[in-house]
């Protein structure tokens, strides 16, 4: 079983049920901007020990920015102000102390939707000792709750997905305000205008042999971006074209979407022969019934602004693909 496959599972064994009956309380609906999380937690228990264990943990830097942004943005609160408003936050971690040790991932706790990830333990040990065993556990279930938040908000106004379908055989999501620039060879390059530059994606394919397992894996995808960067991807002076930045070394990882092998691929790009430049997530999902991988990579240009949430949006789009 793959250490993915092992996290939701154990994932789904914590998640406890969610109230049925309407008549023992009012759920009302969550709030709060993406990847913003209160933290319930004692002021010394959060100015010590396990205030950084908590921070390493959710606060480490978003993987792939040029610049370091954290992964959440944390407000912290004591147990006895966590009431009304802060309390219907859409994602919450709360540490209980003077309980026996325990992670539990509850939904929908006193909001819809809502995850809140309660960890308990008789004392700042044992707090410590969940924190460690169960992070990944913790981190994916606020991840989720966060990437469905913001594909539920993307699905309010859809673009129109024809001609993906016809050529490429997927579908995805993604909003209205996005245009098609180019749509050549099978080749989509879609953006949007940002206030401070733009948000794109482009898809495409590539036979299942372009890319070698191991050690050639990140060679290859650096290879093939940089081919179809330099042919359909243009900047705003002549000659300029879109190629991988590798002095920053790029983060590969083994996912999965649509129930499909996928390698993710996260780095920076730049524009040869330009000033310009940002992160980029990439997925090669893995399509063996027809001999291909489909490649669908997002990328930033958006200068002296924090881009973490520009890539989340790019994360919710391209992981709503679904082969027909």
């Amino acid at each position: 079983m793959s250490k993915l496959a092992y996290s939701f599972l154990i994932l789904l064994l914590l998640f406890s049920c969610e109230e049925k009956d309407p008549k023992q309380r009012t759920i009302t609906a969550s709030s709060g901007n993406i990847n913003n999380l209160n933290v319930i937690a004692d002021n010394d228990l959060w100015e010590g020990a396990v205030g950084e264990a908590i921070r390493d943990l959710l606060a480490a830097p978003y993987v792939g920015l040029p610049q370091d942004e954290p992964m959440f943005s944390i407000n912290q609160m004591p147990p006895e102000v966590f009431s009304g408003f802060a309390a219907k936050n859409r994602i919450v971690l709360k540490i209980e102390t003077n309980k026996e040790p325990q992670t539990v991932v509850k939904l929908n706790l006193f909001a819809k939707p809502q995850t809140v990830v309660v960890v308990g333990g008789k004392d700042e040990g044992e707090i410590l000792e969940q924190l460690s065993t169960n992070g990944t556990i913790i981190l994916e279930a606020l991840k989720k709750q966060e990437l469905v938040e913001k594909q539920g908000r993307i699905g309010i106004s859809l673009k129109e997905t024809t001609q993906i379908e016809e050529q490429l055989g997927i579908t995805l999501n993604f909003p209205s305000v996005y245009r098609y620039a180019k749509n050549e060879d099978n080749f989509f390059w879609i953006r949007k205008t940002l206030t401070t530059g733009t948000l794109d994606f482009i898809l495409y394919q590539v036979p299942l042999d372009s890319i070698r397992p191991g050690d050639s894996t990140v060679i290859d995808i650096i290879k093939i971006r940089d081919f179809y960067g330099e042919k359909y991807i243009e900047g705003d002076k002549p000659e300029a074209y879109m190629s991988t930045e590798m002095a920053y070394s790029p983060y590969i990882f083994q996912t999965n979407i649509d129930g499909k092998p996928t390698i993710e691929t996260r780095g920076v790009w730049r524009m040869k022969n330009d000033f310009m430049g940002g992160p980029f997530v990439n997925y090669a999902i893995e399509d063996k019934a027809n001999n291909r991988y489909i490649i669908a990579e997002g990328y930033v240009y958006a200068p002296s602004v924090k881009k973490r949430d520009y890539v989340h949006e790019i994360e919710a789009i391209l992981t709503s693909i679904k082969f027909k």
